[in-house]
């Protein structure tokens, strides 16, 4: 069982309050003299600990993800900058969907298009402390481009696995665009993350998936901003937060970010929003370890959904997440691409333009409010972590079909009186 408390003392190895504890063996050591993203003594993933943990009242400057640098391991990143993303009213999907009160995180509204950026501005810019100069990443898409652009940013060669004929065109264009070395891959996205981990460890490259404790510490910023900006317009902070799942580091990161702000006195425990993932049912491994009641997740060696962002069956982040599903009273659920495709559609008509994987929360909600494990009276946040243009065939084909008219304006006035 994943040990997750923060009350350990500051040990001999930490740099300026900063360390990593393994969460399995709660083995520490020192952030950056060395490159490591598991435990050298049993494997265990790792987490970012410090010595003071900030309250809102630490928090200063533009809402973007270094108003937050006080609850994060390093000063400053290699910035686009990123972060300060909209929380949307839907009023139509409140109402059909029947809660106290609906909004959607959305992250597509990065430079980039996508959460990942938030995770890249910190992770780059450890690699550069730590001295490494090549990154790389396995990726169904998001992850690659927002590497790319950032490595390009700090000057540093990028290299991106790729399951191969698996990912949307427009982010292989973004990583391609930004000087990416592109290697595709003869698998899953599981198989390039084998692979990559492996490259790692032999010190080839600098891994920034999100097995990478440095790169959540950034994606923690989500949970921040999501709390901060609805505690200021809503008055209160949310009862339940909705997200996709596929390589689950969100969700890691969003339960460490409540755990932080509890041990800091910034919250009270009964403040914690419920965390509620939800994934595409043709790739559904925590959603299936919460319904049967596992410890932990089975990998699915064979998955497939048109959501390709969270087109993952072995999410690596599972033993840090399932105990914050668990612990902060949510569930996990998982909807097939047609609800999906739906659901992206109703936000499109909210003027929310969202990735597939994305409308994922969405649908995820609507099946929890039917089943009636979601109540009328709860506060709701759904994230989407991917823009519409991320994958513009989806988009095409969930979108209404062109309709041809005449070449002039007597034609085309009488084609929209016909029809």
């Amino acid at each position: 069982m994943a040990n997750l408390e923060l009350t350990a003392e500051e040990p001999p190895c930490a740099e300026d309050g900063v360390w990593l504890s393994c969460i399995e063996c709660s083995e520490t050591f020192a952030p950056f003299s060395d490159v490591r993203y598991t435990c050298d003594s049993c494997d265990g993933l790792l987490e970012v600990r410090y010595a003071d943990l900030p309250t809102w009242d630490d928090f200063e400057g533009e809402r973007n993800v270094w108003r937050y640098e006080a609850a994060l391991p390093v000063d400053d990143g290699v910035s686009l900058p990123e972060g300060g993303t909209q929380l949307h009213d839907v009023p139509g999907l409140e109402a059909e969907i029947g809660v106290e009160r609906l909004r959607v995180k959305h992250e597509g509204m990065n430079p980039t298009g996508s959460f990942k950026d938030r995770g890249m501005t910190v992770g780059t810019r450890v690699a550069q402390k730590v001295g490494v100069e090549r990154l790389a990443c396995a990726s169904t898409g998001n992850t690659s481009a927002a590497l790319a652009a950032y490595g390009a940013r700090g000057g540093m060669e990028t290299l991106v696995l790729l399951p191969a004929g698996k990912v949307a065109a427009g982010k292989v264009a973004q990583a391609s665009l930004h000087g990416a070395r592109i290697l595709e891959v003869d698998g899953n996205f599981d198989t390039c993350l084998d692979i990559v981990q492996d490259m790692a460890m032999r010190g080839e490259v600098y891994l920034l998936n999100s097995l990478n404790p440095f790169r959540l510490e950034g994606q923690k910023t989500i949970g921040l901003e999501i709390m901060e900006q609805f505690r200021d317009e809503e008055g209160s902070y949310p009862d339940r937060i909705v997200l996709p799942v596929g390589n689950a580091g969100n969700t890691a990161a969003l339960y460490k970010c409540f755990r932080e702000l509890v041990e800091s006195g910034a919250i009270d425990e009964s403040e914690v929003p419920k965390l509620t993932g939800v994934q595409a049912a043709g790739a559904a491994p925590m959603a299936e370890a919460i319904e049967h009641g596992w410890e932990e997740h089975q990998r699915w060696d064979e998955v497939e959904t048109r959501a390709t962002a969270i087109r993952i069956g072995n999410p690596v982040n599972a033993p840090k997440a399932l105990p914050g599903i668990r612990e902060t009273g949510g569930t996990a659920t998982a909807v097939s691409d047609e609800k999906i495709t739906e659901a992206q559609r109703d936000l499109a008509g909210e003027g929310v333009g969202v990735e597939p994987a994305s409308a994922a929360s969405i649908a995820g909600l609507r099946k929890l409010r039917a089943e009636g494990v979601v109540d009328d009276d709860e506060e709701v946040v759904c994230l989407t972590t991917g823009h519409l243009l991320k994958d513009p065939e989806a988009a095409a084909e969930a979108g209404a079909d062109p309709e041809p008219v005449p070449g002039t304006t007597a034609g085309v006035l009488e084609y929209l009186e016909a029809n």
